[in-house]
């Protein structure tokens, strides 16, 4: 278990401030604001023990390196910017998806992932 230092501090504070699942190295940049001399391997500890506590859970895009979220957020899927490659929360869920299954199959979780241009990244008309 990590301890509760100020490199802790800093890390549960980048998740608690940015609404969005984030990479190892987006906390280690923010958290860097607080404490400069911040190490990418205190950041994956740091993740670790928050998972593990229960504080972060895991986010698992196809082919991407996981990315990581408060843990109290519910039943939610994400949105990935192509251009810019940041992952946000997207609240609210498909109907009718067990309709979708095969006949005879049961369903027993999803996940949705919509891709496109984050409004960032989408050009002013």
């Amino acid at each position: 278990m990590l301890r509760n230092t100020r490199q802790r501090s800093a890390i549960q504070g980048v998740f608690e401030s940015i609404n969005r699942p984030l990479a190892p190295t987006e906390v280690l940049q923010m958290a860097q604001a607080e404490v400069p001399r911040l190490g990418i391997a205190t950041v994956y500890r740091a993740i670790r023990s928050l998972q593990e506590s229960g504080w972060l859970t895991t986010v698992e895009l196809p082919g991407e390196p996981p990315r990581y979220e408060r843990a109290h957020l519910g039943h939610h899927h994400h949105f990935r910017c192509r251009e810019c490659s940041l992952v946000f929360e997207v609240h609210g869920c498909p109907t009718g998806l067990s309709q979708m299954a095969p006949k005879g199959f049961e369903i027993e979780s999803h996940e949705v992932v919509l891709y496109g241009r984050c409004q960032e990244c989408v050009p002013a008309t």
